[in-house]
């Protein structure tokens, strides 16, 4: 006898919606039916996805799903507004492996002037807050008053950072616990935040894909304030006018992850490129010769204040996923001293990569 209906959805971005509704029985998949207002063609391709799902184990990896459903599709299969992976979301979320926005009650924490490392030991010490269980999925925009370039998890401090620049400028350099690039950071140059988010949200989705769902919020905000922005893969954030900001990733093991966003709003280009160095390979897919050109700030696309900018972003996130405030707790922000004190100001981390 097979166990109670199990219903889950997923909307695909830009694309419909996927609908699975399923039961399980001793440990497998079964009357599975997947439903929802994409088209396929011919019609005869759902009955060969519902069978390629049935009899899975229900703890199937969404890759397991995924290859199953696109060996048993006929190989004149047309689907559009969704593809074999949208599906096997649905089927994770309903089998309660995967989760949506409005399965969590989600926090935003407003901006505090905090010392650089200690907004980057935030990170990881409030990422595994949430995998652990022990804090909601939160927002936190950053502030900042010392300036300092912040360098990828794999990055090389010597291919990076111009050590006369730095020292010339007041620049200290740090890193970061995601990958990616270098960010040039000083007080009121740049909008930067902290998504701390169960891997349970992003489940079935690839790394790519992660990126701009994880940041649709973002991009209906951007749209509030009178810009079309978009992303380019990987992790740039885009204008027409150019790159405004981009995005970095890091997952736990304890089933959280930080994702985590830096936005340019009024840089010194001049004291940027005297303090990274920039080569022409990392510009070869820029269509630019001039790292200076890439620089284009939120004011003068916006005309908005950095105040009015953050104030903007955090109420969209707050309306759109009825978010309420949040803070640090006080065993939080010991946490992340702490951390600074063993991890990010040592010399060991910081020149890991050297």
């Amino acid at each position: 006898m097979t166990s109670t209906r199990r219903h889950g959805e997923y909307k695909v971005m830009g694309g419909k919606l996927v609908v699975a509704d399923l039961s399980v029985a001793a440990g497998h998949l079964a009357e599975v039916s997947i439903n929802g207002d994409f088209f396929l063609e011919p019609d005869e391709a759902l009955g060969d996805i519902n069978a390629a799902l049935n009899g899975l184990p229900e703890s199937a990896a969404p890759d397991e799903m995924v290859a199953a459903i696109e060996t048993a599709l006929p190989a004149d299969a047309v689907l559009f507004g969704f593809d074999a992976r949208a599906v096997a979301i649905a089927v994770r979320r309903a089998l309660s492996r995967a989760t949506g926005w409005a399965d969590h009650a989600w926090e935003v924490i407003a901006p505090q002037v905090r010392p650089t490392l200690e907004n980057l030991a935030l990170d990881e010490v409030l990422a595994r807050e949430v995998g652990e269980g022990r804090r909601n999925p939160t927002l936190r925009l950053w502030d900042w008053e010392d300036p300092a370039v912040v360098i990828g998890s794999f990055q090389s401090v010597r291919n990076e950072v111009d050590p006369q620049g730095a020292e010339r400028h007041g620049i200290d350099v740090v890193r970061r616990v995601s990958g990616g690039g270098a960010m040039f950071m000083e007080a009121g140059n740049c909008i930067t935040y902290s998504l701390y988010v169960p891997q349970s949200l992003v489940d079935g989705l690839s790394f790519a894909d992660s990126y701009p769902f994880l940041d649709a919020w973002v991009m209906q905000a951007f749209r509030s304030m009178g810009l079309d922005a978009h992303y380019v893969p990987l992790n740039d954030i885009a204008t027409q006018h150019g790159k405004i900001g981009g995005a970095a990733q890091k997952r736990f093991a304890h089933g959280g992850m930080v994702h985590h966003v830096t936005m340019s709003y009024d840089i010194d280009a001049d004291k940027m490129t005297d303090v990274l160095r920039i080569g022409k390979e990392k510009l070869s897919d820029k269509g630019t010769r001039s790292a200076k050109k890439r620089v284009d700030p939120l004011r003068r696309q916006t005309g908005m204040s950095r105040a009015d900018v953050i104030s903007t972003l955090s109420n969209s996130f707050t309306a759109r996923y009825d978010a309420v405030a949040g803070e640090i707790t006080a065993e939080e922000l010991a946490a992340a001293r702490d951390l600074v004190r063993s991890k990010f100001a040592t010399p060991d981390w910081i020149n890991r990569v050297p």
